[in-house]
């Protein structure tokens, strides 16, 4: 790791006083949660269909092998690590406007993250709401019910298909979660993305959409981004040493 170029994006960022923070899967590999589309990613593994919301609709054997996958993910026992930390350490010296991610492991919430500042455009796997009754409840009772051999879980309240408000393949996006990311951007003067390749659509376009109001953009991340080329630094290091570093000089 390279300490002129930690010292030289802590420069860029200390004089932010409204951090925008952007964060995707590289962020939580460090927690053991292989990310999309490294070697070890999970594309590699599993058929990518079956993450459409058609499919999930349609077939009660996508929905059983979603289930099961989620209820024996490594999800399940994942803690926050040094760079989820690192970031609640910059909400507590209010240089936080907040933190957009892409993640739907929940470890910015675990780490302490106030729900004011996080904005979760790809929704949250502890939160499953039934798709007719719209009734919502924490997703490890249903794993409860997964681990005691139900195929299929549907709504208690209803009857109605339940899902993870993790948002699948032509699956709507939360309007509010993206209006909330969208007013941040509006407002930061600096934009910090970490572990992101920042190639999903439209989550990209909201760190884009402050750079373009002309905020500094500093990028940690493992390998390109699609913004490498309007960055103002790029840190190919790993998120978890670096942020902690880093958040000890801003």
């Amino acid at each position: 790791m390279s300490a002129d170029l930690i010292e030289q994006a802590a420069r860029l960022l200390r004089p932010s006083k409204r951090l925008l923070v952007v964060t995707g899967a590289g962020i939580s590999t460090e927690s053991g949660i292989p990310d999309f589309r490294g070697p070890d990613g999970l594309w590699k593994n599993v058929d990518p269909d079956d993450f459409s919301f058609e499919r999930y609709l349609e077939s009660s054997e996508v929905r059983h092998r979603s289930w099961t996958r989620w209820s024996t993910s490594p999800l399940r026992q994942a803690k926050p690590n040094q760079g989820h930390l690192a970031i609640c350490e910059l909400a507590q010296r209010r240089k936080l406007i907040g933190c957009v991610t892409q993640n739907i492991d929940g470890l910015h919430r675990a780490a302490g993250l106030s729900d004011e500042l996080l904005v979760e455009v790809h929704g949250n796997v502890w939160k499953t709401r039934c798709l007719i009754c719209e009734s919502e409840w924490p997703t490890a009772t249903v794993f409860e019910r997964v681990d005691q051999g139900e195929h299929d879980p549907h709504c208690p309240h209803c009857g109605g298909i339940i899902k993870l408000t993790v948002i699948s393949f032509g699956q709507e996006m939360p309007a509010d979660e993206l209006s909330r990311g969208y007013a941040m951007a509006r407002q930061a003067d600096a934009v910090l993305a970490i572990g992101t390749t920042l190639s999903v659509w439209p989550a990209a376009d909201i760190p884009l959409t402050a750079a373009r109001r002309g905020a500094s953009l500093v990028i940690v991340n493992q390998g390109e981004t699609d913004f490498d080329p309007i960055a103002d630094l790029k840190l190919d290091t790993p998120s978890g040493p670096t942020l902690t570093r880093l958040v000890t000089l801003i």
